[in-house]
């Protein structure tokens, strides 16, 4: 195991981006722009971005494709994580993982706690793993998008975060 910890340099990663909604536009979709632009800058390849409706099929095929595509390594979605009607992306997504991340979510609204408050329970923030993608999804504000990449994300695809981080286990996620 110790060529597993070795740092190699930071590794890019290929990622993703589904915001959900109803309303918003590649004008209007500040959370999208938000972790399209972090991954960036931290050095990842962002090979795609789509908005879709908040519509159970709809996200399914778009996030199925990705899962079936192995220059896909990460998913983020930003939006459809509320409690209103229309709000389905766990409902959407989480029957195509292999394996919930259930510490995401946690962790998630752990961090949201200290920033809104007990308005933090609202969100369903989840994580899976489907065929060896992660899938990452965050609720649709801005500030969700900002809190997610920037406290739990970056370091987390970052390859040189010690004591361990998602980069480092491609390509063991499909290991049976």
């Amino acid at each position: 195991m110790s060529g597993h910890f070795e740092d190699t340099g930071f590794v890019p990663l290929n990622i993703a981006v589904l915001t959900v909604s109803d309303s918003r536009t590649e004008e209007t979709d500040k959370s999208g722009d938000t972790l399209r632009d972090r991954a960036v800058e931290a050095g990842h390849n962002v090979v795609e971005k789509v908005i879709v409706p908040d519509d159970v099929y709809q996200m399914r095929a778009i996030v199925s494709r990705w899962i079936a595509d192995p220059d896909v390594h990460i998913i983020i979605s930003t939006g459809g994580t509320g409690i209103t009607g229309r709000d389905s992306t766990p409902e959407a997504l989480m029957p195509l993982f292999d394996k919930s991340i259930e510490g995401f979510g946690e962790l998630f609204r752990t961090i949201s706690l200290e920033e809104i408050g007990a308005s933090a329970i609202q969100s369903r923030a989840i994580s899976g793993l489907a065929n060896g993608t992660l899938v990452f999804c965050l609720p649709g504000s801005t500030g969700a998008c900002r809190t997610g990449w920037d406290k739990i994300l970056l370091a987390q695809l970052d390859h040189r975060t010690r004591p361990c981080n998602f980069a480092q286990m491609f390509p063991r996620l499909l290991e049976v």
